[in-house]
Parts: C-alpha cells; sequence; structure tokens
C-alpha cells in the first residue's frame, strides 16, 4: 500500500512528546481559515511512500527518537486510513510510540469505520485532536465543516480511555471569546484521558505559502497572538473544568 506524503520533517519537537518523526500526510477536507499547509489540501499530489519506507527512514536515525517517536499529521491522516492503519501497525513492531495529530473531522459512528479506527487506535499511544470551535455554526465559518464529528470522535476517545491532548488555536476575532474558551472547558471535564491542553497563539507564518499558491490569504491582517494571549485563554478554559490540567505549549 502506498500513501500520499506531502513531507516528513525528521526532528520535530511540537508534534508530541520528545523529538518526532513527522510525516505530514497530504489531503485535507477542511479550509481553515488559519490554515498554514494549504500545501497540503490535495489529496493525491504529494510523494507517494510505503509504511516500510517511512519506518525504514525513521530507523536510520532511532536512537534520536528515543524520548519520541512517529507523529502522522497534515493535511488530515485520517482521509488515509487503510495506510495509517498499515504504517501505526509496523512502528508498533518496532516498538515505537505512535502519535496522531487530527481534526477529527472524519469520524463516522458507522460499524465499517468504527471496525478501522478501533484498530487503529489499539496502536496509537497518543492522539492531538485540534478542536477549533466550540458553536458549530462558527466551526463551520472558520473550517467550512461542523463541529458534529469533531466533538463525537472527542467523546469516542475518551469513552475508549485513548490518551489524548487537545490543541486549540487561539485566532483574533473567532476562538478568542470567553464564553467560547468556557465553553471548551466544560466540555473536557469529564475527560480522563485528557493529558494535555496546548493553547496556541495564531501566527501568520503560513501566509507565505498562499501568495506562493496564488491564494488570497483569508484573514488578511490579523495581528499575531503572543504566549501571553494564548496563557490567558488557557486560563479561561481551566476555570472552567473540575480538573486543573497542564499549561499551555506556546
Amino acid at each position: 500500500m502506498k500513501g500520499h506524503i506531502h513531507s516528513i520533517e525528521t526532528f520535530g519537537t511540537v508534534d508530541g512528546p520528545g523529538v518526532r518523526f513527522v510525516v505530514f500526510f497530504q489531503g485535507c477536507p477542511m479550509r481553515c481559515l488559519y490554515c498554514h499547509n494549504p500545501d497540503t489540501w490535495v489529496a493525491e499530489a504529494g510523494d507517494t511512500l510505503s509504511a516500510s519506507d517511512l519506518i525504514a527512514r525513521m530507523l536510520r536515525n532511532v536512537t534520536f527518537y528515543q524520548s519520541g517517536g512517529i507523529t502522522a499529521t497534515g493535511g488530515e491522516p485520517l482521509l488515509q486510513l487503510d495506510f495509517l492503519i498499515e504504517l501505526f501497525e509496523l512502528a508498533k513492531i518496532h516498538r515505537i510510540h505512535t502519535c496522531l495529530d487530527t481534526s477529527g473531522v472524519t469520524f463516522r459512528d458507522e460499524p465499517h469505520y468504527l471496525e478501522k479506527l478501533d484498530r487503529l487506535l489499539a496502536v496509537t499511544d497518543l492522539v492531538m485532536l485540534d478542536i477549533k470551535h466550540m458553536d458549530s455554526d462558527a466551526h463551520k465559518q472558520l473550517t467550512g465543516h461542523t463541529n458534529a464529528n469533531v466533538l463525537a470522535f472527542a467523546t469516542y476517545l475518551r469513552d475508549k480511555g485513548v490518551n489524548m491532548r487537545v490543541r486549540h488555536v487561539i485566532v483574533p476575532g473567532y476562538t478568542d471569546a470567553p464564553e467560547q474558551l468556557a465553553s471548551l472547558g466544560k466540555f473536557l471535564r469529564d475527560f480522563d484521558n485528557l493529558e494535555k491542553i496546548e493553547v496556541l497563539p495564531y501566527h501568520t507564518l503560513g501566509k507565505a505559502k498562499y501568495e506562493n499558491l496564488g491564494i488570497t490569504y483569508p484573514l488578511g491582517d490579523t495581528p499575531q497572538l503572543t504566549g501571553k494571549d494564548a496563557k490567558a485563554a488557557l486560563a479561561v478554559i481551566e476555570e472552567n473544568m473540575k480538573t486543573q490540567k497542564t499549561g499551555a505549549v506556546c
């Protein structure tokens, strides 16, 4: 089986614990206004590589990943679910820590899909779930999709006891309202499987990619935020949770 891969980062430090081999999958159904990887949107672009190709590349520097592992991100890795299963199952044969960075938007409460998803989760050590917005209409305005599948996926991970982190990007005028942050905190109250909340400040590092692709950058001159802004947002989320969680990654 071959997967469509956008790129590989061999020594990633922000996509899961430790030093990681980060695989950027091609293809994403979302069109987030602040997306910094628009070059991953097209599903059948990129290089075609096998799971064994990727693991072989990682094993060349395996000593550097002793405290880390492999992370599948994108794009949206769950669009290539069968390939992702094969990749993570092969990784576990080599005792490699596996991390999935996903929006959860592809989740479906259908027996055939859940059977495959359970197979993936059995070899997934950590899921980093991006929750973009708690209001469904605002989520659709921000990403092109409602948050129904995202929240259902989060609940499924909780019920399965899958270790997870939640990521939330603070975008001025879109995701920074106190009531929105409070709603996220209340939603996460009963998530005993939640390892960390990572609140990330909006940045414009992907803006140049839009120019190179001839695409208008949706957020124009929206100002970047700081780590201080992210910490303030995290405080609101934590105030609305029963149990205080680990601090943000900024």
